[in-house]
């Protein structure tokens, strides 16, 4: 079955899509995005991003998850603690039929982000906690992993994960490869096309283990410019040209791989038989 784009990791619920989401998705659909793995960081976005997708039942996967940093006054950043998890933990098992993975969630080891070993600890928690909520829900784990890819690579071999997405991946090659061999994917936002510092990276990571991304609102071509699931392409072209094949090839092979470990977020076959129940209930539990 052929494949549009799928973004595996975009934060399409963030407030700075609230004012032109309709322009932003018919944007995206112009360029050929056919499925948003949207992710989450804290418990009160899981209303917001579940009610975009019962409006857009087709287009968004959503995904609960923890982020371990969290913004506290609407711009300060902290690292996570137990207690956000616990807010949020009901709601995994509440809405298990609708999200399509666990995730935004992971390790940031940034010496500003945790400065102390109490933060990297409850880091540690909140991730470990969240990679066993997501081994209970038979569902895929969608990470963050800045300054902390070996650890955060190693941690889930640790806990028994099998499908993963290591989003804006910029750890060393070797780290990525063991990554490859427990079977993770690795995916890349059109920040990779400001310079060539994950060419090498990219090159070494077999295509079978990419994915895309947009990672948006953020991790555009320009730094501080909002960033938008239509620029997918972007991330697509680079890709190609470092591996030197098609874009054609980059856009289906991804799509494959996507889907693969978002079993879930596949509605291919939904879009074809849309208005039937029965195949509604059967692509995708719980869909509205």
């Amino acid at each position: 079955m052929d494949s549009g784009f799928v973004d595996c990791h975009c934060h399409i619920s963030a407030r700075e899509f609230e004012e032109d989401l309709e322009d932003v998705i018919q944007r995206s659909s112009e360029v050929g995005v056919e499925t948003l793995v949207a992710v989450t960081e804290e418990v009160g976005e899981f209303e917001r991003v579940l009610q975009l997708t019962e409006r857009y039942p087709r287009l968004l996967a959503p995904c609960f998850g923890v982020h371990p940093l969290q913004v506290v006054g609407g711009l300060e950043q902290r690292s996570v603690k137990p207690q956000d998890l616990d807010a949020a933990r009901p709601h995994f098992y509440k809405h298990r039929e609708r999200i399509v993975a666990v995730g935004e969630i992971g390790l940031d080891f940034t010496p500003w982000c945790a400065p102390s070993q109490q933060d990297r600890d409850h880091m540690m928690e909140v991730f470990v906690k969240q990679l066993s909520i997501a081994k209970e829900l038979d569902l895929p784990v969608n990470v963050h992993s800045r300054s902390a890819a070996q650890v955060t690579i190693a941690t889930m071999r640790e806990q028994g994960i099998s499908r993963a997405l290591l989003h804006n991946f910029a750890g060393r090659p070797s780290a990525a490869l063991e990554g490859v061999k427990a079977g993770y994917l690795f995916s890349f936002p059109p920040a990779v096309c400001r310079n060539q510092q994950r060419d090498r990276l990219i090159r070494q990571i077999p295509l079978e283990h990419i994915c895309l991304e947009t990672d948006s609102p953020s991790l555009g071509l320009e730094k501080h410019v909002r960033n938008e699931p239509c620029n997918i392409v972007l991330s697509c072209r680079y890709i190609a040209d470092v591996k030197g094949v098609s874009p054609e090839t980059v856009r289906l092979v991804t799509s494959q791989n996507a889907y693969r470990l978002f079993p879930k977020a596949d509605t291919r076959g939904l879009r074809q038989c849309s208005g039937l129940t029965d195949c509604e209930e059967t692509l995708r539990p719980g869909l509205p």
